[in-house]
């Protein structure tokens, strides 16, 4: 009954499998291997152009060397208030940054509406030099909340801060998760949406550790080699970077391992609502979010099951309850589920 995160899951058979393979005789370092070409290739294939891909072990040096690429020192970068990289990445995205300034917004279901971007960029402009400069809008696909942002939300967003001189950044730490719930093309969901640079993840999809930095005009990726080496996040031994996703991309494997973990996120919210215990959000990615009585809490937790209390401030909960982050991935099974669901509803 493990649904603290899909960063607890064990790594897929297959990348592991691809590991150990990659693990015979001798390669390049630093990137300069095969296998890292290989997979450079296939994003290409996958986002239907050319692309700069720079492989990096974790999501947080994803999202914060492709905000130090796109935003200056004295830039604004604009988010929702409780993203990832406003609450969980200890200051990484405004320390690679050189000091730039995370501006969060809020928005229901951890989303930015583009009236509300619209409302937060009037404030910026008019106050040279003393003000920092609207630079970037990052946003999470899949969100926080589990929820995504459907392809004509994407477009919106992205028109609203282009008109600004604004560059686009999407944290895809679950972005299988978010692909294959649209049932869009890795196109449709990025670039031709309007997004400059994507944090594609797969360590929360069944990979060790490998998370890419996809810039969509090359011509943008200026220095990024740098940019990474000087961060500390260019892998020596840089093969079994690649390897991993070398494996998650070959054929459908990163599709059918975040299809699963939506399929039992789904079948735990239907089994839940039937319990009286409706998730807050919309349950579209492999997140949900329930409030959970304190003494069911307190049950559920001495028996064994795993999962974060994560308070929201778009949230308010009677004192006698506590929101359940609840989250399955690619080796969740149906027998976890009916486990937790059992313990909810006996007295």
């Amino acid at each position: 009954m493990n649904f603290a995160s899909d960063n607890t899951a064990p790594v897929a058979p297959e990348i592991l499998d691809a590991i150990v393979k990659a693990n015979t005789g001798y390669a390049s370092g630093y990137g300069r291997d095969d296998w890292t070409y290989g997979v450079e290739r296939r994003l290409s294939e996958i986002f239907e152009r050319d692309v700069a891909a720079y492989l990096v072990p974790t999501g947080t040096a994803a999202n914060a060397l492709s905000l130090a690429q796109v935003a200056p020192p004295f830039g604004a970068v604009f988010c929702h208030a409780e993203s990832h990289i406003a609450t969980d990445e200890c200051g990484a995205p405004e320390f690679f940054g050189g000091g730039f300034k995370l501006v969060g917004l809020a928005g229901e279901g951890a989303k930015i509406a583009p009236q509300t971007l619209q409302a937060a960029l009037a404030g910026y402009g008019d106050h040279s030099p003393h003000q920092m400069i609207a630079s970037a809008l990052s946003i999470t696909q899949a969100s926080e909340a589990g929820t995504i942002y459907r392809t004509d939300e994407i477009a919106t967003l992205c028109e609203a801060a282009k008109r600004r001189g604004l560059a686009v950044h999407m944290d895809g730490a679950r972005f299988a998760n978010a692909l294959v719930r649209l049932n869009a093309t890795p196109a449709q969901m990025t670039w031709r949406s309007g997004i400059d640079v994507l944090s594609f993840g797969a360590t929360k999809n069944g990979a060790l550790a490998a998370e890419a930095v996809v810039i969509f005009d090359p011509e943008r990726a200026m220095f990024f080699g740098e940019r990474r080496k000087r961060g500390g996040h260019l892998l020596s031994k840089h093969r079994f970077l690649a390897a991993q996703f070398s494996a998650y991309l070959a054929g459908d494997l990163w599709l059918r391992l975040a299809r699963h973990a939506n399929d039992m996120a789904d079948r735990l919210a239907q089994k839940l609502t039937a319990r009286g215990l409706k998730p807050l959000w919309p349950v579209e990615a492999n997140l949900l979010f329930v409030a959970l009585p304190q003494s069911l809490d307190d049950k559920l937790k001495a028996a064994g099951a795993a999962y974060y209390v994560r308070p929201s401030e778009s949230v308010n909960l009677p004192a006698d309850r506590v929101l359940a982050r609840l989250v399955t991935s690619y080796s969740t099974q149906d027998e976890d589920i009916d486990r937790f669901v059992h313990l909810c509803e006996i007295s």
